[in-house]
């Protein structure tokens, strides 16, 4: 006869516990706590890149997914555990690339009205200077995909510049390039927008008059 155990209702199931080259090597051998707790550390920076390339957007809790799912089909192309947070932020970056260059291709970028679509993001910035951040994303729908993305990982989420560059897996020189070509074009747009001079103006990284 065979015997039969039930567990106590209130015992929780093991969860994966280590650092990063432990959780690469559960994740390897597909430990049953490894992807769990590999969501837990990494969703809320995953998220933030995510949100801060794409902007307002209604797909952000897919593209979030999404990065994940690859990241774990993989994980064993990864040479040094210690970057997974590094690694896992350039695949979130190569996927909302992905999202941004299908729907320049089929011509429906931010299709959606930004006043019926909430952010999905909460940035550090002063009561009243919101709208401006809408029409700074607006702007950025305009721009090819690489020069978008290096604006956004530079100006908005504030990655230093190697860290930045590493993300689009390109050299420190070609990450330059892409953003200063990224904010010549924005420049030249918010010179027309009194919204956007006003948040350009809250700091102090450009001055209109000089690049007019």
């Amino acid at each position: 006869m065979s015997a039969h155990f039930d567990a106590p209702s209130n015992v929780e199931p093991l969860r994966f516990q280590g650092d990063d080259h432990a959780m690469v090597a559960a994740l390897r051998l597909h430990h049953p706590g490894a992807a769990a707790a590999f969501w837990d550390r990494y969703a809320a920076r995953v998220h933030r890149t995510i949100s801060r390339t794409m902007g307002p957007d209604a797909e952000t809790p897919d593209l979030l997914q999404e990065t994940f799912i690859r990241a774990l089909a993989e994980i064993k192309s990864l040479d040094d555990p210690s970057r997974l947070g590094a690694w896992l932020t350039t695949i979130a970056v190569f996927t909302a690339r992905a999202c941004i260059r299908r729907r320049s291709r089929r011509k429906l970028l931010f299709a959606l009205s930004p006043s019926t679509v909430e952010p999905t993001f909460s940035l550090p910035v002063p009561d009243g200077v919101r709208e401006g951040l809408r029409e700074v994303y607006d702007v950025l729908a305009t721009m090819p995909s690489d020069e978008r993305i290096a604006f956004a990982l530079r100006l908005i989420d504030g990655l230093p510049l190697a860290e930045a560059a590493a993300s689009m897996d390109v050299s420190l020189a070609t990450f330059k390039r892409r953003l200063q070509k990224a904010e010549r074009l924005f420049l030249q747009v918010a010179q027309q927008s009194p919204q956007l001079r006003e948040f350009i103006e809250e700091g102090k990284r450009w001055d209109l008059d000089q690049k007019a």
